[in-house]
């Protein structure tokens, strides 16, 4: 079954499962960015206003990228390691996964081992993420 999307043109549709590979993609590609401490790059996949959640509270994506581009932190792997979910409700599509990631901040090493869920939108026919949230998986799962 085709779904129509806003931004496509008229006439055209592609099935729920293309805009899941199509969102997996970019996940991946966005995941090549971060690893590459590229602040450009990473950039090109959130919106302006993006915005990380955590048991911290809200955190600004702007201040994400800062810390990538001083250098102040530094990714070297970053891996979906468990099950993920796409959810695509018209030009919003939700992604939730496990993921694995090893950074270093201000020289000091951290592992994560962490539930993701982040919220695209479809903007100009692509997909940006709007929000991110993450959770630390609990030792007993």
């Amino acid at each position: 079954m085709a779904t129509d999307f806003p931004d496509q043109p008229p006439g055209t549709s592609c099935s729920p499962h293309a805009v899941e590979e199509e969102l997996l993609a970019v996940a991946r590609n966005w995941a090549q960015a971060i690893v590459a401490n590229d602040a450009a790059r990473i950039a090109a996949f959130v919106t302006e206003d993006w915005v990380m959640v955590s048991e911290t509270g809200i955190s600004s994506g702007k201040r994400f990228l800062g810390l990538v581009a001083s250098g102040e932190l530094i990714h070297w792997a970053m891996d979906v390691v468990g099950p993920t979910r796409v959810r695509v409700l018209g030009d919003t599509a939700i992604l939730t996964a496990r993921v694995t990631n090893t950074a270093h901040y201000r020289g000091r090493r951290f592992d994560a081992d962490e539930w993701t869920t982040d919220v695209f939108v479809r903007r100009t026919g692509r997909w940006v993420c709007e929000l991110t949230h993450y959770t630390a998986v609990s030792p007993s799962s």
